[in-house]
């Protein structure tokens, strides 16, 4: 196979699309189609991600596509051009090779008529550009995989319509057989070989950010396939049926066919993959590999897994046995990893049960009828008389902190002091339940009582962590006193800011002083007692309105944005904030990081003001700008602190609602603690951030850009080729005859002549 001819034959494939009006009503359809699904979910949602795009894109190829390729060679049978094309200096490989290549570039010139939708969410917005070039990758193998079969499919007949019915069905068989209602029916082992032939699992891996060696090689192999069956249904062209040549292909055919099958199925030992993550969501982090590569005694983590469970975790089967995997060659021998499966052995499945790893029950479908079967999902770390197990596993984007942290606690020497600050009416850990558990494994939790009036109230030095949440009566000046005592020998505090009581009556917000601004100001930050709002970046709430619930905006709990770099807010999106204050700080000062802010869109309001959702904050141009809700100092003498305008923040309801409230905290306590070695792994959010435009006129301009933009293009340029094209014809023609160059047709892809008389020289 020669590269030149094959590119020749590609090239006039590829013009031929752009010579012919179908063309452009496929991409147009396909475009207006999928972006407006896109849209719907995108804006619904609020969050910078281009899945829902992706998540329907299968179902759209698999008619596209199939309707692209239809007459590649059925086409060339039709007008009985194939055996003149077979005649010339040309290879069945070449022929179909050229095909394919002009068949996927015109795909993929339609696909990126969706990169103004994703440049658009990238400016508007903290998206991850990797999990972007890892979604068009992987739509680039899977329009790959699509287009090899519909080529095939048109080598086999002479029927533009046949061909598409063949094409569309085998694209949709591979889709299903990875969809739920199907896999929910088949016997385990049988949905377990379907999942790894379906294009679903390869592609959606692929679509998170992770570029696998195992997907690769789905899609390169059964692309492979299909091409080479489309060269095998050229090649018995010129072969005679009762021969032993054509006997020779059959076989040679089927024997590669079978083999890129069990190449599939038991590609799943094959281990390398490369995270295109921004913030490395699916590959083991730096602090994860700085503990386990300082361990000094071997620590046990055993997987109990039974091989039968439901095809629909499978994918979590497989990214959990990458990360016990990745975690072994972190700790190198410092840690014992085993993998056994507990239903066929009974002294398995006691240990299993003795460590607390329970069986979960699933349906299967066996004898018509639905049937309840148990499996082993479950781990558990174990070192010296010390022990943590994860019955079952539910998720893995937090698994890896599980297991790191796990891992630290049991072989730390020591457990680090946090205490709550007790008095003035402040909030205690059991306030914070989320929160508490989230810290309880590894610090000891406990108060100080900072109000008592009979000895002078001091902060030990044992305690790594003061938190300082809400008080609502001020703080005494000695209490005070202390707090400022302990900064300046080094200690660490969080200092939860609470400036408004909500009045549920009125409704409005009564001003609180907490007696910590004098404290702040000291160290030249100004906490006043403004309320934050964010008209292009807040949180949606219910309110009532007559008979019906109406989401809504509210402005005074805004979703703030990451500030500064700095370790707290490392690799997380955004925090949501109830009636939080500002703070602002004197340059000349300590060194303050600005950990959250507002967008440009932020300002503030007195306290006393309405706070009813539907009562409009109604800012003016010259009110807005950018507000700071959380900062971070660091004194000289090696006091640190982290103040939050917000003690809300923290509560269940917030929490429930942004799990990144959660884990900033925990991040900022470990900050405090100067242990960020579980900071990088905690924050690994995989929850896309939030898409906030700062005026409505940038959310219409990137919907109807390119709802409407982009299929205008193609209609224009459809018009312009489309109207222009016997002018061109005449004018090659000419310049052919002139030359005295003897051309032979071929199809143009869509269907038709070739614009110029023919196609390969």
């Amino acid at each position: 196979m020669t590269i030149g001819q094959t590119a020749e034959v590609a090239r006039r494939e590829l013009r031929g699309f752009f010579d012919q009006p179908m063309a452009y009503v496929l991409a147009v359809a396909f475009l207006g189609l999928g972006l407006y699904l896109a849209f719907r979910s995108l804006f619904a949602l609020s969050y910078a991600t281009l899945r829902p795009f992706f998540d329907n894109l299968p179902w759209l190829l698999v008619v596209f596509v199939p309707a692209v390729t239809m007459k590649s060679l059925a086409e060339e049978r039709r007008g009985r051009t194939l055996e003149w094309l077979l005649a010339q200096p040309l290879t069945e490989t070449e022929i179909v090779a050229g095909k394919f290549i002009g068949n996927w570039l015109f795909v993929m010139i339609t696909l990126a008529g969706t990169i103004p939708m994703a440049l658009g969410v990238l400016m508007a917005s903290e998206a991850d550009a990797g999990i972007m070039v890892a979604q068009y990758l992987g739509a680039a193998l899977l329009a790959a995989q699509m287009i090899a079969i519909g080529i095939c499919a048109s080598s086999f007949t002479r029927n533009q319509i046949t061909a598409f019915i063949l094409g569309a069905s085998i694209c949709l068989l591979l889709v299903l057989i990875g969809s739920p209602i199907v896999q929910y029916g088949l016997p385990p082992a049988l949905a377990n070989w379907a999942a790894q032939l379906s294009v679903i699992s390869h592609f959606q891996n692929i679509a998170r950010g992770v570029v696998d060696l195992r997907d690769l090689l789905y899609f390169a192999s059964t692309c492979a396939l299909f091409l080479l069956l489309a060269v095998a249904a050229l090649g018995r062209e010129r072969l005679s049926h009762a021969g032993a040549a054509y006997r020779r292909l059959r076989l040679g055919t089927g024997a590669i066919a079978l083999a890129v099958v069990v190449l599939n199925l038991l590609g799943g030992h094959l281990r390398g993959r490369v995270d295109l993550t921004r913030d490395d969501l699916f590959t083991l982090s730096s602090g994860s590999r700085d503990i386990l590569g300082g361990l000094d005694d071997v620590v046990n983590l055993t997987l109990f897994t039974s091989d039968d469970l439901p095809p629909e975790i499978q994918l979590r089967v497989r990214d959990v046995r990458d990360l016990v995997a990745d975690m072994r060659n972190a700790a190198g021998e410092m840690l014992s990893v085993r993998d056994i499966n507990p239903d066929d052995d009974e002294d398995a499945a006691s240990e299993a049960t003795a460590l607390g790893v329970v069986q979960i029950e699933f349906n299967v479908l066996r004898d018509d009828e639905l049937q309840v079967k148990r499996g082993y999902f479950g781990l558990a770390v174990t070192y010296a008389d010390e022990q943590e197990t994860i019955p079952v596993i539910d998720r893995t984007d937090d698994l890896e902190f599980r297991l790191v942290s796990a891992i630290a606690q049991m072989t730390a020497e020591r457990r680090p002091v946090l205490a709550f600050m007790t008095g003035f009416d402040a909030r205690e850990s059991f306030h914070y339940r989320s929160f508490r558990e989230s810290v309880a494994d590894r610090y000891s939790i406990t108060s100080v009582d900072l109000a008592n009036d009979s000895v002078a109230p001091f902060v030990p030095d044992s305690i790594d962590v003061l938190v300082v949440a809400a008080p609502m009566t001020p703080v005494s000046p000695d209490a005070a006193a202390a707090i400022d005592s302990y900064l300046d020998r080094g200690g660490a505090a969080l200092l939860l800011m609470e400036r408004h009581l909500f009045n549920p009556q009125s409704p409005t917000l009564i001003p609180v002083a907490s007696g910590l601004e004098s404290l702040l100001a000291e160290r030249g930050v100004t906490a006043p007692g403004e309320v934050v709002f964010d008209v292009a970046s807040a949180e949606r709430v219910q309110t009532r309105q007559g008979i019906f619930t109406v989401l809504r905006d509210y402005p005074l709990w805004p979703v703030a944005f990451r500030g500064d770099n700095h370790a707290t807010n490392r690799d997380l999106g955004n925090v949501t904030f109830g009636w939080a204050a500002p703070f602002t700080w004197d340059e000349d000062g300590p060194a303050v990081t600005a950990l959250w802010t507002t967008t440009e869109s932020g300002g503030t309001r007195p306290a006393g003001m309405m706070v009813d959702p539907s009562f409009p904050v109604g800012a003016t141009q010259d009110e807005v700008g950018m507000q700071t809700l959380a900062v971070a100092v660091e004194d000289s003498v090696g006091g640190r602190f982290i103040a939050v305008g917000d003690a809300d923040f923290l509560e269940e309801q917030f929490v429930q609602a942004n799990s990144q409230n959660l884990v900033f905290a925990a991040n900022a306590i470990d900050w405090l603690a100067q242990d960020e070695a579980l900071i990088a792994i905690r924050s690994k959010d995989r929850t896309p951030p939030v898409l906030a435009f700062e005026s409505d006129g940038g959310r219409d301009a990137l919907k109807w850009g390119s709802l409407i933009g982009v299929p205008a293009i193609f209609v224009l340029v459809g018009i312009a080729r489309v109207t222009r094209r016997g002018a061109r014809a005449e004018r090659r023609w000419s310049d052919a005859v002139a030359e005295g160059v003897v051309r032979v047709t071929t199809s143009g892809g869509t269907g038709g002549e070739d614009e110029d008389g023919g196609g390969v020289r």
